[in-house]
């Protein structure tokens, strides 16, 4: 099929899902994941119910993005980012674009590297060698082995991180730490 990038919502629950993390729970109340701190105190009135943004633990932060509460004046950041609606009109046809703060959402977004994290947390207990992990990352993600020139590029980023973090172990146990899942 032609290329195409992911609705908002679907690139969230993809990125869940791929980790384990994502909920399976059908219905229930809105739920009101991960965001910026003071995203909604900068545009709430100060008589407003939702004029803080309280977000909530445990499995609501993993639930379906059709299941995220939303604040017109204050959409979640990171779906706006990826061209999800505000929802204050009808849409018939999304709009698609590609900036480099798409990318940056998924490099530092607290969703992103949360997912990113229990990923390599499960490849590492249930795989042996890093050729192995490589390789059943690239299925899981992509379907398809990796090409020979993205396999030089993984190595050497791999390499790269390996020897930052035995050289900043406070960033890397920040990392690990990182968002409320702890490491499975």
């Amino acid at each position: 099929g032609p290329r195409f990038r992911m609705d908002a919502e679907a690139i969230r629950d993809t990125a869940l899902s791929m980790s384990g993390l994502l909920s399976s729970k059908i219905g229930g109340p809105s739920v009101k994941p991960y965001q910026p701190d003071g995203v909604w105190e900068a545009v709430a009135m100060p008589e407003s119910n939702t004029r803080i943004y309280r977000r909530d633990s445990g499995e609501s932060l993993y639930r379906r993005s059709l299941y995220t509460f939303w604040k017109r004046a204050a959409p979640p950041a990171s779906m706006e980012i990826f061209n999800a609606p505000n929802r204050e009109t009808c849409v018939v046809k999304r709009e698609r674009t590609n900036t480099p703060l798409q990318a940056l959402v998924t490099l530092n977004d607290i969703q992103f590297v949360e997912a990113a994290r229990v990923t390599a947390t499960k490849l590492m207990r249930e795989v042996g060698s890093t050729d192995k992990r490589l390789n059943r990352l690239s299925m899981a993600i992509l379907s398809r082995p990796w090409k020979s020139s993205e396999v030089v590029v993984l190595t050497t980023v791999l390499d790269d991180l390996k020897d930052y973090y035995k050289n900043h172990k406070a960033d890397a146990e920040k990392l690990i730490a990182y968002g409320d899942t702890p490491a499975p």
